[in-house]
């Protein structure tokens, strides 16, 4: 099979299968390290001056290719001292009028100088080198050939500092970079972690939603059920019949809200998410529990965004459950919806007065009334819950549809 073949997509270039086993073969070979890398240049010079017969004196030869050569295994941890060492030892090679190859040291500790240093720096460091080039070529260049020696070695000096000014610029490209994509990817773990909290917030204010409601309209149909059971056996009938119906539209809701937990759950689909269309069942389901409810929705609400609904349907259950578990028999509740183009106002009332120990429960702690103040809060909206200057309680807030897609509902 052709690599064209094997990679659908791909064009197929020739020579790229021998690019890339190349590549890969340049992968494994082992990289030597850097200290060995730094004495190698050292360790050739050595050899050359000690085997090469120097016309003069050939022990201060070894000695001053030392001087010169031996500073670069330092280069890299201090430049600027390495740099003075080598350009120290030239000045003397140069008072001492005598010639070394290696002197290409000087060149090796500039670039290493520029590629570790600021601007400023480098340009002092080439300055004293050209200084050397002209000293070195005043001496040493043939007669009436001192222009092109000079132009060479100064062509070099140049080339030194710039690759090593280019090295120094790369690197802290590299680095800008490197640490670019670290803060990007620490945002994005914020953000994921943001994302994952706001995401529980809301499985939680829906689970608390759901399992609160159903609960207590069970328990006060399991309750009227047992009073009703002896006198009218059909009422109890009706009862039990009601609560499993509440505890299976429970399990519904509950693996719709779940749902998005896990791929393969098509409840969510099966059941649309609930809205205002459905408080007239909900209405039924509270009056059946022992508390009247009555509904009002003023305005078309088809235009509504689901997840608006969504909030508006949960925040009229958290309401009427509250007023179920808080108020005596005989209290009656009001549902007021209002649409408009651009806000939804949701108004729920009772009669019952409340009790001084549990008038200040639903604000005081769990998910009741905070859940629904975040509710509100996502559309924009403040919502206020008290009691109401004619006696009973009362939950009111005004959604604003502009700001829907802030805040998860």
């Amino acid at each position: 099979m052709t690599e064209a073949a094997a990679e659908p997509g791909r064009a197929h270039r020739p020579g790229a299968g021998r690019t890339e086993r190349a590549a890969a073969v340049a992968r494994r070979i082992p990289r030597l390290p850097t200290p060995v890398w730094d004495s190698l240049l050292p360790a050739l010079l050595l050899l050359n001056a000690a085997t090469t017969p120097a016309p003069r004196e050939p022990v201060l030869t070894v000695a001053l290719t030392a001087a010169l050569v031996l500073p670069l295994l330092w280069r890299r941890r201090a430049p600027l001292v390495v740099f003075g060492a080598v350009v120290a030892a030239a000045l003397v090679q140069w008072l001492l009028d005598i010639q070394l190859p290696a002197d290409i040291a000087v060149l090796v500790a500039l670039y290493t100088l520029a590629a570790h240093s600021a601007r400023r720096t480098t340009l002092v460091a080439g300055a004293v080198v050209e200084a050397g080039v002209l000293l070195a070529c005043l001496r040493w260049a043939p007669d009436g050939a001192f222009l092109t020696p000079f132009v060479a070695v100064t062509a070099m000096t140049a080339a030194a500092a710039v690759l090593g000014m280019n090295v120094r610029t790369t690197r802290a490209y590299l680095a800008a970079v490197e640490e670019r994509a670290a803060h990007l990817e620490r945002e994005q773990e914020q953000q994921a972690r943001l994302a994952v909290a706001e995401e529980r917030a809301r499985i939680t204010r829906e689970m608390h939603d759901i399992v609160t409601h159903n609960l207590s309209v069970m328990v006060a149909l399991a309750d009227a059920a047992g009073y009703a059971r002896q006198r009218s056996p059909d009422r109890a009938d009706a009862a039990m019949r009601q609560i499993s119906e509440t505890g299976r539209q429970a399990l519904t809701d509950m693996r719709r809200s779940l749902g998005v937990l896990r791929a393969d759950e098509p409840d969510a689909e099966r059941h649309p998410l609930p809205g205002i269309a459905q408080l007239d069942a909900l209405a039924e389901q509270m009056s059946a529990a022992g508390l009247p409810t009555g509904l009002e929705v003023e305005g078309d609400h088809d235009h509504l965004p689901a997840t608006a609904q969504l909030t508006v349907y949960r925040l009229v259950q958290e309401a009427l459950t509250n007023a179920l578990k808080h108020t005596p028999a005989g209290t009656r509740a009001t549902v007021r919806i209002r649409c408009s183009a651009g806000t939804v106002t949701v108004d729920v009332a009772d009669t019952g007065p409340r009790p001084a120990t549990s008038a200040a429960t639903p604000s005081s702690s769990g998910h009741g009334i905070p859940g629904m103040r975040e509710r509100a809060a996502a559309y924009g909206g403040t919502l206020r819950a008290g009691p109401l200057p004619g006696g009973g309680w009362g939950v009111r807030t005004r959604l604003l549809l502009d700001s829907a897609g802030a805040v998860s509902a």
